[in-house]
């Protein structure tokens, strides 16, 4: 088991916009919300794993599958463009203030995710665990386009660049010769504590990679997204077990 407290969180607010209900409606059979229950269960390094929500009914499917649910999330946290740093915040000082409840490491699952794997939780403490002086861990995958070669169009309707480079024309450049970059799966992110409620940032400064395979990364935004994800589920290419966790 894991020397810290580690707490994990996952933010689930009610009134999605992109698809109605997403949070507990049916994935291959069970509530989104469910998978990213089961995986914080799973994981060995978590001490103890929460539901933020402004929904009851969200509340009441995250406590069918185990979850606690000590709080509903204000309204005012929970709006399209709400961040996620006062809801952290605000999880977090409702948990010090009405248990005296104070975690080391704080652990994001965004239900959003919902075929993560637990090693990646684990991998995700532990690596900050080993690195006190960093403020966050963030997993992060080699994009399939680079942004040296992406646009924007000016304002008299000619394309620039929207990275400004040391390279001469990087756009023209072959992939070989352009500088590694990685993208923000969102798929665990750790961070210190203090980091949240001291230094106000979900991430800090020093953030620290724990770089997955782009083919384990799997995000739910849209219709589309859901389909190709729970069509992975029954065609049996993703298999529970193997990510280490399972549902009942």
């Amino acid at each position: 088991m894991n020397s810290k407290e580690v707490l994990a969180i996952v933010p689930a607010r009610g009134g999605s916009k992109s698809i109605p209900g997403k949070n507990i409606r049916r994935f291959a059979g069970y509530p989104l919300i469910a998978y990213s229950i089961a995986a914080g269960h799973a994981a060995e390094t978590i001490s103890r794993l929460i539901v933020s929500t402004d929904d009851r009914e969200i509340a009441a499917a995250a406590e069918k599958f185990g979850a606690e649910v000590p709080f509903l999330r204000p309204e005012r946290l929970s709006l399209d463009d709400t961040p996620d740093l006062p809801v952290f915040k605000h999880a977090l000082d409702w948990l010090e203030d009405n248990e005296g409840y104070l975690p080391e490491i704080v652990v994001q699952l965004r239900p959003t995710s919902p075929l993560r794997k637990t090693d990646h939780i684990n991998q995700a403490v532990w690596h900050l665990e080993d690195h006190p002086e960093a403020d966050s861990i963030r997993t992060v995958c080699i994009p399939f386009q680079n942004p040296f070669k992406m646009w924007k169009i000016g304002g008299e309707g000619y394309m620039q660049p929207i990275i400004a480079s040391e390279f001469a024309e990087p756009y023209n450049l072959p992939r070989q010769a352009l500088p590694e970059v990685y993208w923000q799966t969102g798929y665990v992110d750790a961070a210190w504590a203090d980091t949240i409620t001291k230094k106000n940032s979900m991430t800090g400064d020093r953030i620290l990679p724990l770089v997955i395979g782009a083919e384990e990364w799997i995000d739910i935004d849209s219709a589309d997204d859901w389909r190709r994800a729970e069509r992975l589920l029954e065609s049996g290419e993703i298999i529970l077990g193997d990510l280490g966790f399972e549902l009942t």
